[in-house]
């Protein structure tokens, strides 16, 4: 037992080691669990030796691989999903046809492999793998088109080609069989897999809109429980149906819309990134370098004509009549790195051969094994390259949600607005709401600690988040609560100066949250000011001849409390100013001055100050090059 508990405990040490230092040198981790796994298992310094493990090695494999295929699952975006179904029915079908025909005829002519072993190669390869192709394609910001696609792709062919397994399998111990009943078999897993599912899922989900005792935490753990007893009763009803149980569990429970839902994501990705890393580790350790070499040049050529010429012929053939031009289909046929369910299944299958008496298993695990370090390697590290030199980097993502209808709220809302950028506005105060309203803009009466309401505000599309009510504690909580959450490309706070700076007066950086406009009063003060028209709205172009000049004009106003920058315009973007933001030359910055005259005048006059009411400010293209005083001052 002690034994068993320390093999473990080094497999999570070491796997989560190797995805701390993939992230550091920005890698697929799949990568640096590969190489950490063989460098510690028997092939190396023999550290972590699986076979301790026993017949618990396959119990793991199994419910962390549910687990995985669960998650990808939750985690399709089926609005996407269907854009794209057509070309996705075809690659989960004929694909898989031509995968399996395509990677037995490399695998027995190149490989030299019997057929019989060669196909069943075949069939652990027609999968890819989610957990790869996931953060691989979130990375480059691929055209959201053929991510949907190879996404969607990874989730649903991976039940697909276990089951396509195990029956090649079957045929290969039991000596061959009738074509009918084997045919029959694999629907039956299929549709017996779907079915226990899709009626799982839809339970889960309905017991949870009935539980509103349940803690956050414990609907979580419920729904990790309901998705391993799927999993069991899918498999005691037919074998290896269990994962499209889960898949089909997970894409029911996404398509419920609970409103804990991303909350219920969240937690199923650290456990699967959990599970992930823990596999890759005992599976790599277990493997045999040696039968990798033994394979020879053969091998390695059997793995190149299925990244480049099965692949890409598959794609080609299953996306053929649909909207895919040809480097969204360049793109495809390229990138089909190989995951866990290859290597989970290739393991599994290595031991049932050799207790059958079968040889080939060993040589079995060599190939998928090289095939799955081929694909990720050169895919994972070429994958941004080629979509930038096809062009299929998604736009960047524009617009912007602001958390608070405060009047310098409502004047960025309205500068991004006369540019063509969508914008949303959430507020708890029902008079602000009614004045955000009133000038055209869309408003969620509610808290921007819900996550519902940010996700319906369009956080996961939009460009920027900005927190920016008249309490800076509260932006700090909002701007981290949306980072954590939603992870949009820019997210800022507009919280007290003390609170950007450390004790040497220098910026703190922080890699979620930036301070936002970087000013010496306060966002209440700058409200005030606004709503008594005690303002200037102005901008000035930071020219290259005089750079430094310029900024050292702009940072002695800005620390006098006379001006707050808030925005600059560079090329075609327009973005809120941060702390750490540099000022470059040929940016528009886009500010407001401190005016005390209009104040001093209504003073003097004895009459109310006016409505502050945002369609009397200019737009960015009406407004001057810069204010009298900052011209003055340069």
């Amino acid at each position: 037992m002690a034994e068993i508990a320390q093999t473990l405990i080094l497999a999570v040490l070491v796997g989560i080691g190797a995805q701390i230092v993939a992230a550091w040198l920005r890698l697929p981790g799949i990568v640096c669990l590969l190489v950490f796994g063989i460098s510690l298992g028997r092939s190396g310094l023999g550290a972590i030796d699986p076979q301790q493990l026993g017949p618990a090695l396959e119990a793991i494999v199994s419910l962390a691989v549910a687990l995985i295929l669960f998650e990808g699952g939750l985690g399709l975006e089926l609005r996407d999903v269907g854009k794209v179904s057509g070309s996705l029915r075809n690659l989960v079908t004929i694909g898989t046809l031509v995968s399996f025909a395509g990677g037995g005829m490399a695998a027995h002519w190149l490989a030299e492999f019997p057929w019989p072993i060669a196909l069943l190669y075949s069939s652990l390869v027609v999968v890819t793998g989610p957990t790869v192709i996931g953060p691989l394609l979130k990375n480059i910001q691929v055209d959201r088109q053929v991510s949907a696609l190879l996404e969607s792709e990874g989730v649903l062919i991976d039940p697909i080609g276990a089951i396509l397994a195990v029956v090649v399998l079957d045929i290969i111990i039991d000596g061959g069989g009738d074509p009918s009943a084997i045919l029959a078999g694999m629907l039956w897993r299929l549709g017996s897999g779907s079915l226990i599912g899709g009626l799982g899922g839809w339970a889960i989900a309905a017991f949870l809109r009935r539980a509103p005792f349940l803690s956050d935490d414990l609907r979580n753990l419920t729904v990790l429980a309901g998705a391993w007893g799927l999993y069991s009763l899918s498999q005691q009803t037919a074998s290896e149906s269990g994962l499209m149980a889960v898949v089909i569990a997970g894409i029911v429970l996404r398509a419920a819309e609970l409103p804990e839902a991303r909350t219920l994501r969240r937690f199923k990705g650290q456990l699967t990134l959990l599970a992930i890393s823990v596999l890759f580790v005992l599976l790599a350790a277990d493997l045999s370098l040696a039968s990798v070499f033994t394979l020879g040049w053969g091998g390695l050529a059997a793995v190149l004509v299925l990244m480049l010429v099965v692949r890409p012929l598959n794609v080609w053939l299953c996306t053929a009549g649909s909207d895919f031009n040809w480097r969204q289909k360049l793109f495809a046929g390229w990138v089909a790195p190989k995951g866990i369910v290859s290597a989970s299944v290739a393991s599994l299958f290595s031991i049932l051969l050799t207790q059958g008496g079968i040889t080939g298993g060993e040589s079995i695990k060599a190939l998928v094994f090289l095939t799955i370090a081929t694909t990720v390697t050169a895919q994972g590290l070429t994958a941004g390259w080629v979509a930038d030199w096809l062009r299929l980097t998604s736009t960047e993502r524009r617009g912007i949600a602001i958390a608070g209808a405060t009047p310098v709220g409502l004047l960025v809302a309205r500068l991004f607005a006369d540019r063509g950028e969508a914008v949303a506005i959430v507020e708890t105060d029902p008079e602000a709401c009614k004045q955000a309203e009133s000038a055209g803009f869309r408003v969620f009466s509610s808290s921007a600690l819900d996550t519902a309401v940010l996700e319906a505000a369009g956080l996961e599309s939009v460009g920027t988040f900005l927190a920016a009510t008249s309490n800076g504690e509260v932006n700090a909580v909002l701007a981290q609560r949306a980072a954590e959450e939603f992870a949009p490309p820019r997210v800022l706070a507009a919280v007290p100066t003390e609170e950007n700076s450390n004790g040497n007066g220098q910026a703190k950086r922080s890699s979620k949250v930036q301070p936002a406009f970087a000013t010496q009063r306060s966002l209440k003060e700058w409200n005030q000011l606004v709503s008594d028209r005690a303002v200037k709205l102005g901008e000035t172009i930071m020219r290259s001849t005089d750079l430094d000049l310029q900024h050292a004009h702009l940072t002695a106003l800005i620390r006098t409390g006379e001006l707050i920058p808030l925005l600059i315009a560079r090329d075609d973007r327009l973005m809120v100013v941060s702390a750490h933001d540099p000022w470059l030359a040929g940016d528009r910055l886009i500010y407001l001055l401190h005016d005390p005259k209009p104040k001093l005048l209504q003073s003097l006059a004895g009459s109310r100050k006016p409505e502050f009411t945002i369609e009397r400010l200019p737009s960015v293209e009406e407004l001057p090059l810069a204010s009298e005083a900052i011209q003055e001052a340069i």
